[in-house]
């Protein structure tokens, strides 16, 4: 049974102060990926932390891998993925041995940390857990490091190892304090600044772009798709204070940008053309043509943004994991541009923490019919809840409650075409009940920490 207590009235993990975990790094050694995970599914008892001195300290411990390697740094609210899937693309067809950090995943925890688009074979994670494993026991249980931290120096540790060229970089939370947050890179490359995290990250816009410019590093060159003026302004004067030099994204540039590219979505040009920007700022360092940028964008393979599937039985389905405001404006953008005038089914699921009902509101007018789901986390929103949102913004749909994503296939009108979104954790159930992704079991439960222990 996992060290964890559920707090009803919080809908989050809290850990139990008298448990077995607290004496995990003296456990017995992993023997098996299974007891590798298991190992990583403890760390959770020691929550999340913003600040950077357990990381520098087990990179430390580590030989520090991150001094053997080359970055680049990417953080923002949203697009941040789908900028690295493209940046990885773009350098590993120019040659490079790239690396791949990312977060959260959507089925499996190896995910996370690729080589060339290899995901991290289970043998690795377990050499690597048992590793880092002997070097926690350095570590008090006051001053335990959490799971995103162990897993962003074990990555560090895999691509040193791996003797990667480059390595792409995304943050967890916020920039200036997240854990990755360690390395100086090439560049760096802020998205969009969004409400998202607020009771982390502050509560305006102005907050949270002062925690994403914390990835700036002095003298390094920072591109940016941030559009509104009171957030690049914030991004500006810590580039000012930097000395780093400053490249800003322009719609004009954006609407430029050519057609041939993978990933749907208007919001998908921006991310390309913010690595494009970013791809020219390192031309010299790393020189790339434009046949290899070119096939970069063109063969990039981002899951559950924008992705369409169509079933063997001619139903077609969209699966993208808006998660928040932004998220939903960029989906509902896409769906209104790209799949009119079909009739659609939306189905919903959200995480209790997020704008659930600004969410519903963007997207519940879409849908001629709509079901609500709980999504597979103890952070879930309540169906029902949801389905009270989505009437209010779309009185003419047929809005119902279905107890699982499966029940809402079965349920939804066959010709519909189908919108599954609300949460990365559903469209992780989705990709594996239709087979896309396999896994023995699901891991995204490793994508839960303890929000209400998270410290600065």
């Amino acid at each position: 049974m996992l060290p964890w207590q559920y707090s009803r009235s919080q809908r989050l993990f809290q850990p139990m102060k008298d448990s077995h975990a607290l004496t995990l790094s003296r456990s017995q050694p992993p023997v098996s990926y299974p007891d590798a995970i298991q190992f990583l599914y403890g760390l959770r008892l020691f929550g999340a932390k913003l600040g950077l001195e357990n990381t520098f300290k087990l990179a430390a411990l580590a030989g520090h891998p991150e001094k053997r390697l080359r970055f680049i740094h990417v953080a923002g609210t949203n697009g941040k993925g789908s900028t690295c899937a493209m940046l990885e693309s773009i350098y590993r067809q120019a040659g490079l041995r790239t690396g791949l950090f990312t977060s959260p995943h959507l089925v499996s925890f190896r995910e996370r940390i690729q080589v060339r688009r290899e995901l991290i074979s289970e043998q690795d994670v377990v050499r690597l857990v048992e590793k880092f494993r002997r070097l926690l026991a350095d570590f008090s249980n006051d001053h335990h490091p959490t799971f995103f931290e162990v897993v962003t120096v074990m990555a560090l540790d895999f691509f040193a190892e791996q003797n990667c060229d480059l390595v792409i970089w995304e943050t967890g939370l916020g920039g200036r304090l997240d854990a990755t947050n360690v390395v100086t890179p090439l560049a760096c490359a802020i998205t969009n600044i969004a409400l998202d995290h607020q009771q982390w990250l502050g509560d305006t816009l102005e907050k949270i772009a002062f925690e994403k410019a914390g990835i700036i590093k002095p003298g390094i060159p920072i591109a940016t798709t941030a559009a509104e003026p009171n957030v690049l302004a914030v991004i500006r004067d810590v580039a000012i204070q930097k000395k780093a030099p400053l490249t800003i994204v322009d719609a004009d540039i954006v609407d430029r940008f050519p057609d041939a590219l993978s990933l749907r979505g208007g919001h998908q040009k921006r991310n390309a053309a913010l690595a494009l920007a970013v791809v020219n700022l390192l031309q010299r360092e790393i020189p790339v043509s434009a046949k290899q940028i070119a096939d970069g964008l063109r063969q990039v393979h981002w899951p559950g943004r924008l992705q369409l599937l169509q079933q063997p039985d001619g139903r077609k389905l969209l699966l993208d994991g808006a998660h928040n405001i932004a998220g939903a404006e960029a989906l509902r953008e896409a769906v209104e541009k790209e799949f009119q005038p079909r009739k659609k089914t939306l189905i919903l699921g959200i995480f209790g923490d997020k704008d659930w009902r600004q969410i519903c509101g963007i997207l519940a007018p879409l849908a001629a019919e709509i079901l609500t789901v709980p999504v597979s986390s103890q952070r879930t929103a309540n169906p029902n809840d949801l389905t009270e949102a989505c009437r209010a913004a779309n009185p003419s749909a047929n809005v119902s409650v279905c107890h699982s994503l499966g029940e809402a296939l079965q349920k939804s009108t066959p010709d519909h075409f189908i919108i599954i979104t609300g949460s990365l954790y559903l469209i992780g159930e989705a990709l594996e009940l239709f087979g896309y992704v396999s896994s023995a079991k699901s891991e995204r439960d490793l994508n839960e920490w303890g929000a209400d222990t998270l410290k600065r």
